[in-house]
């Protein structure tokens, strides 16, 4: 199974310096920039083939020396056995790392995101947790040195959100975020809990790559456009001018709002932009659905329905039971630390790839 894949990268390889240093693909200037592409992308994995090649060829040069006619002294006969034994090992390792490079990447992983937090059930303590999933993304996100932006927000009288939208940007924004759809549950006493009793609240997260118009075909006549008086908690107007948006589209019923800017213009832009990563979301929950047979876990489909992770204050631990991963490190999760979670969930992810490749 590995020596096919092995000599596959060989040939593949082999085959892209020849059409790279061909003159004709020199004078196309497009055909160049694909060929270059493939080639850097391929680069990683001929590079593990190489280490495995050598390790192979240690591995024999050992076993013969060993095998070989004529007394070999015990000195050197336990050498050439830990020689073996490494080169094994080294084989074994790159075995998996070589499977793991030739995954087919996620398309998404270096778009930007949008990131929709709504308070579930909870009342007034759903939107306050829906706050502190504001913020830790927003930490996350200047850890990661990405751009983020609010594009819209209705907050609570209490200081939380009902609902937020924010956008983040960076080089491999999404692969950093695409983890974190679904239910998160926070447990712990409300402060308007005068019994001390412990509630549970849930928060909903969808996380969206971004679309480029070339990816969602959009048909302005199927776009009703309303425009409204923007306010605030409590009825509060926010401005006197009628700069509100808000977007139907009519084919789908998916309708978006934004009033957070004074621009009417402005507006308008940041509510095409959610409209297009929604339609986009959409066809690649089509997708998903298509390719789900071949795969047994759902982690990174981005199901809002699926409970992903408990936020326990009592006890200060924070749960995945996508991974049974349990952090007893809840204040540092809340300022942004996800690393953990982002990488075991990653790592679950290219396992069950690799199950379902085997098939």
């Amino acid at each position: 199974m590995i020596e096919k894949l092995i000599t596959e990268i060989e040939e593949k390889y082999e085959q892209l310096n020849r059409e790279l240093s061909d003159p004709a693909t020199l004078d196309d200037k497009q055909r160049y920039a694909e060929l270059a592409k493939a080639h850097a992308d391929l680069q990683p994995a001929y590079g593990l083939v190489q280490e495995y090649r050598e390790a192979e060829k240690s591995l024999t040069e050992a076993d013969e020396m060993l095998s070989a006619d004529g007394e070999v002294e015990a000195e050197m006969r336990e050498f050439l056995r830990e020689e073996i034994e490494k080169s094994r090992e080294a084989m074994e390792r790159l075995t998996e790392e070589i499977r793991t490079a030739m995954l087919e990447p996620d398309p998404n992983d270096e778009k930007d995101v949008i990131i929709e937090i709504r308070a579930g059930a909870g009342g007034d303590e759903a939107s306050l947790f829906a706050g502190e999933l504001l913020r830790m993304y927003s930490r996350h996100a200047e850890q990661k040195r990405f751009r983020h932006d609010i594009l819209s927000s209705s907050p609570t009288e209490m200081g939380g959100f009902k609902e937020a939208i924010m956008e983040v940007s960076g080089k491999g924004a999404y692969s950093v975020f695409k983890y974190e759809s679904g239910v998160h549950r926070v447990q712990r006493i409300p402060v308007t809990e005068s019994g001390g009793r412990i509630h549970t609240s849930t928060a909903t997260v969808a996380v969206l790559p971004e679309a480029e118009e070339v990816e969602v075909e959009l048909d302005p006549n199927d776009i009703r456009v309303d425009i409204f008086r923007s306010s605030g908690p409590g009825g509060q107007s926010v401005n006197t001018t009628d700069s509100a948006v808000r977007l139907t589209h009519e084919p789908t019923g998916l309708v978006v709002s934004m009033q957070d800017e004074k621009s009417q213009l402005q507006n308008k832009e940041r509510a095409m932009k959610v409209l297009r990563a929604r339609l986009y979301e959409m066809k690649l929950e089509e997708q998903q659905k298509e390719l789900a047979h071949q795969r047994k876990s759902q982690v990174g489909t981005g199901d809002r329905s699926q409970k992903i992770r408990t936020y326990n204050f009592p006890q200060g631990r924070v749960t995945d039971h996508r991974v049974h991963l349990t952090l007893h490190k809840l204040d540092a999760v809340l300022q942004g630390d996800i690393d953990e979670f982002t990488e075991a969930l990653a790592a679950h992810d290219r396992a069950e790839q690799l199950k379902a490749a085997e098939v």
